[in-house]
């Protein structure tokens, strides 16, 4: 071996012996910490004892099209409708947090109304207080969509047999949630895991759909949670 690549080889065990030794004065002296630090690598089917709530979520948009088409936004037709509505504030801005996250999309725009935007947090709240308390910190849930422009449902609706001539995500007040992909401060999510952030969220949405604050319905070809604010 050469002496440079002795060297690198050497550096790197001292810095590796360094930094397992921090992470083991920092962890294993703290039980909380401790319990994080388990949890975080922890591969166990935990028993987490969630009921089943998407199967609720079960709202027809030709029941409540009207209803959130009075309360939504005018539909837009183009990019300069669009940004009228931006500027005018009937549309205000939905950005990814410690919340949720905001995909990047291709046949809408994250913008909503401001009811809108707060159900969305209110959301977000609910769903983090819930899935903290069974070990699963940091979780954030991702939006796919949000409002479309009349030409957008028109070019959707060729490729996307759910999509609706009447949809609500032209009016402002509608988003979807995708229950297949969450971020969690976890080394690796098991299949329970993942069958418990889905139904977590769906009792979320079911008990705000309760407070009479929203529609929902359970959309299973397109892996998400429609949701419209009431």
């Amino acid at each position: 071996m050469k002496f440079n690549e002795f060297r690198l080889v050497f550096w790197l065990k001292i810095v590796s012996f360094v930094f397992f030794s921090f992470i083991a004065i920092y962890f294993i002296g703290n039980n909380s910490r401790r319990t994080f630090l388990f949890s975080y690598f922890s591969t166990r089917c935990l028993d987490y004892k969630q009921k089943n709530f998407s199967r609720r979520l079960n709202d027809r948009i030709v029941d409540y099209s009207a209803e959130a088409k009075r309360k939504g936004i005018q539909a837009c037709k183009d990019d300069h409708e669009l940004k009228k509505a931006i500027s005018d504030g009937r549309l205000i801005k939905a950005r990814s947090g410690n919340k949720y996250i905001i995909e990047v999309m291709t046949y809408s725009y994250p913008y909503v109304t401001p009811d809108t935007r707060r159900l969305l947090d209110e959301i977000g709240v609910r769903f983090r207080e819930k899935t903290s308390k069974k070990g699963l910190r940091g979780a954030r849930f991702f939006v796919t969509s949000m409002t479309r422009k009349t030409e957008n449902v028109k070019s959707l609706r060729r490729s996307n047999q759910n999509a609706s001539a009447n949809s609500p995500h032209m009016y402002g007040n509608a988003l979807d949630i995708s229950y297949k992909r969450f971020f969690v401060r976890k080394w690796g999510l098991t299949n329970c895991d993942e069958k418990f952030l889905k139904e977590a969220m769906a009792e979320v949405i079911w008990q705000l759909r309760t407070e009479r604050k929203c529609w929902a319905t359970y959309e299973r070809g397109q892996s998400c949670f429609h949701v419209v604010a009431r």
